[in-house]
């Protein structure tokens, strides 16, 4: 009796194998190609929100057309009916952005699978800040009439509102409108001040209490050349007060916002002195604040994160 030969089978059988074992490796390379494109749409979302917060909470439909313009610049995808606006801990401080992309294989194709919609969504949120970073050591208080002044429509920003910031005895004997941001006691040197001034505290600072810095300083070297050398460059985050109590080396101030400051003149007399220049609205470092009942007042500096 003859052996039925298998080899046929064998064929057959090989031939099914390996293309199963083509169907995965495309199916491997697709998906990992559908994947590139969900990611690449995401980091369209991301820039688009975060470029729309920077505009919020006080202008929505500039928010609206700076999203737009991030997203056509980083791979398009965004409809305009996909950027929305909501109230998170203040009013219009939110911005969400969703968009959808078609991600197309190669070898997918083969099996009736042509196109693949991947979709994103982003969620950034413009905060006043709890606590902020990079904070000059001039105090400043919230009753200046270009932040809330009584009976202000402000706080005023730009170059339009130029104002002048007095700096000297104001409220409390030995109190010269210098902190001592770092939590320390009594009277800080010169070169330490002039580098909080030229570079900002690099600390997280919260709202709350603080000392002063005791001494005349305003006509020490190194402090007026650090003021001088900030004039008409990048702002200088302020802390705002509301209340100064105490006297000398006890003197508290309480912190209970932040004003950034565009500075274009200094004046300086040993115990007195100003400095000349303009509020702004800025984005800064910093934490931000999820209490909405008035105690952080809205002075222009906010901090833009993604919360989703």
């Amino acid at each position: 009796m003859k052996t039925r030969s298998e080899r046929g089978q064998s064929t057959v059988l090989t031939l099914v194998f390996l293309t199963v074992l083509l169907g995965m490796a495309a199916l491997v390379l697709d998906v990992g190609s559908w994947y590139r494109t969900k990611r690449a749409a995401q980091s369209t979302a991301d820039a688009a929100a975060l470029a729309g917060a920077q505009s919020l909470p006080y202008d929505t439909a500039g928010a609206g057309n700076l999203a737009m313009q991030y997203a056509n610049k980083n791979g398009g995808g965004v409809l305009p009916s996909g950027v929305t606006f909501s109230s998170g801990v203040g009013t219009n401080d939110t911005i969400t952005v969703k968009m959808t992309k078609p991600a197309t294989g190669v070898f997918s194709k083969l099996f009736g699978v042509k196109t693949v919609t991947v979709g994103a969504k982003a969620t950034a949120r413009a905060s006043l800040m709890q606590s902020a970073q990079y904070v000059a050591p001039i105090g400043v208080n919230v009753l200046h009439p270009k932040l809330k002044g009584s009976g202000s429509s402000c706080p005023c920003f730009g170059s339009g509102n130029l104002t002048t910031l007095p700096l000297g005895k104001n409220g409390a004997p030995g109190s010269f409108d210098l902190i001592n941001i770092d939590g320390s006691h009594g009277g800080t040197g010169g070169p330490t001040l002039a580098n909080w001034i030229l570079k900002g505290y690099s600390g997280y600072l919260p709202l709350g209490s603080y000392l002063s810095d005791t001494g005349a300083k305003w006509n020490d070297a190194s402090v007026n050349a650090a003021v001088q050398a900030r004039l008409n460059g990048p702002p200088l985050l302020f802390p705002v007060y509301d209340t100064l109590t105490g006297s000398g080396a006890n003197a508290v101030y309480h912190i209970v916002g932040w004003a950034a400051f565009h500075l274009t003149g200094f004046t300086a007399n040993g115990s007195s002195g100003s400095i000349t220049g303009w509020f702004e609205k800025v984005d800064w470092d910093g934490i931000e604040s999820t209490v909405s009942d008035g105690s952080n007042p809205d002075l222009g500096a906010r901090v833009v994160k993604l919360i989703d």
